[in-house]
């Protein structure tokens, strides 16, 4: 065993994971979308480091971004001030948003985006003279981060369980997008599962609700999309009963989607978006909420101070990255090669549909899962036990032949993929092939 597998075996705490009992698999380079491990293995990055790596791995224009801004400022903070990497950024991202957005809160990553999404929704409504509006509706099985606030909104058992004692109780989960297991409509979609987030508006009385917050794609699940009309839909729903729309694109935003955001990939402008991973393609860590003017404008006339905020937020070595990375994201022309190409990563994916437990290809842009069935033919799902088994043996299995992606179970067993935005047909002929491989090998 090499010394930092050793030293990760016995000092770090991996995340989502088990105490180490072996030393774990160590990552130590990658360049565009591949990665190499400790041993010299050889890896596609089809889950872009987690939803993460848009512009692919080993970019010196980043790094050379970051080591600029560290020799001139490595530090200061927003508490108060600004420096000129923060606000050239919010600028730049008030320039990219959906409609008239034009404010930005900067966090270190997305669960603290979406905790700030809130305190904002809340800061917002006592401004106004509002104090019973706390309470937020969500998505079922969707996940929107593990800060205490950002996992009350969160709806996945095994992650909340451990901690539902010191939640707060405030949000109500509605029914998702999911459409391959749909039981309420025959024929075009009713619009049942915005017109439940109505339901549940007026059930917990319109007087309470501050906010609902819904990713553009649900990840967790498996790449959920909204049916036509849905994002229309909710729009109303919230201006109704006066309601703020927050659009988590935690992983949707940076070109994830073919856009820049989900609003522009659904034709919608909510009232808050919260952000972090492709910011900055991984290259260091910032995540923020981008606001409509009449939340600050609220704020502003009432003079209250906002009463949040994080030491790391705004971290001027991170803005800087952030700048490079979406310079490189418009220079470049990715997130048009990723609407040119989305419809091809989609076909490519789709022959996998003649294997015996694959159900559904579903997803957007550069993001995509495959939900896995006992018998799809005649809607067999497989048992929990028998899902968790498939999912336990597709792991290994994909790193076997050289794929990083995502085999999860919360829900009907899925295969997700997220590959870099550079990536094009080579690479989807070997997500593909491999996974392929790693299906045939868990099925027999």
């Amino acid at each position: 065993m090499t010394d930092v597998r050793q030293a990760a075996m016995d000092h770090l705490w991996l995340h989502f994971a088990q105490v180490p009992t072996e030393g774990p698999m160590v990552i130590e380079r990658g360049k565009g979308c591949e990665i190499w491990d400790s041993e010299g293995k050889r890896y596609l990055d089809a889950l872009g480091g987690l939803f993460v790596t848009a512009i692919g791995h080993g970019r010196t224009d980043l790094a050379d971004a970051a080591k600029k801004q560290a020799e001139s400022m490595a530090f200061f903070p927003v508490w108060g001030t600004a420096h000129p990497p923060a606000a050239r950024l919010a600028e730049k991202l008030a320039s990219l948003a959906p409609g008239d957005m034009d404010r930005v809160f900067f966090t270190s990553g997305g669960s603290e985006a979406v905790e700030s999404a809130w305190k904002l929704a809340r800061q917002y409504f006592l401004a106004k003279g509002e104090p019973e509006r706390m309470r937020v509706i969500a998505r079922k099985s969707a996940y929107h981060g593990t800060t205490l606030g950002a996992l009350a909104i969160t709806s996945i058992p095994p992650i909340r369980d451990p901690f539902e004692p010191m939640l707060n109780g405030l949000v109500t989960h509605v029914s998702t997008t999911d459409q391959l297991h749909c039981q309420r409509c025959e024929g075009p979609c009713s619009l049942h599962a915005a017109d439940e987030i109505e339901e549940a508006i007026l059930a917990a009385g319109p007087q309470t609700v501050a906010a609902v917050f819904l990713e553009p794609v649900q990840n967790s699940g498996g790449c959920f999309v909204p049916m036509p009309g849905y994002w229309a839909r909710v729009r109303e729903i919230c201006d109704k009963y006066g309601v703020l729309l927050v659009s988590d694109e935690v992983i949707c935003a940076f070109g994830r989607l073919g856009t820049w955001f989900g609003g522009h990939k659904f034709d919608y402008v909510p009232d808050m978006i919260t952000f972090a991973k492709a910011a900055t393609s991984g290259y260091s860590p910032l995540g923020g909420v981008i606001t409509r003017p009449f939340l600050a404008d609220t704020l502003k006339a009432s003079k209250d101070v906002v009463w949040h905020g994080l030491t790391f937020g705004g971290h001027p070595v991170s803005c800087a990255v952030a700048l490079a990375n979406i310079e490189a994201l418009e220079s470049e022309g990715i997130i048009d090669h990723v609407a040119k190409h989305e419809g091809m990563f989609r076909e490519k994916l789709e022959t996998l549909l003649d294997h015996p437990i694959v159900a559904e290809v579903r997803g957007a842009g550069y993001f995509y899962a495959i939900e896995l069935m006992k018998d799809p033919a005649k809607g067999v799902a497989f048992t929990p036990d028998e899902g968790a088994a498939l999912v336990a043996g597709l792991r290994p299995a994909l790193l076997e032949h050289g794929l990083i992606a995502r085999a999860d179970g919360r829900g009907a067993p899925i295969l997700q993929f997220s590959p870099p935005l550079i990536a094009g047909p080579d690479e989807f002929d070997e997500i593909v092939a491999t996974s392929r491989k790693a299906l045939d090998a868990v099925w027999r």
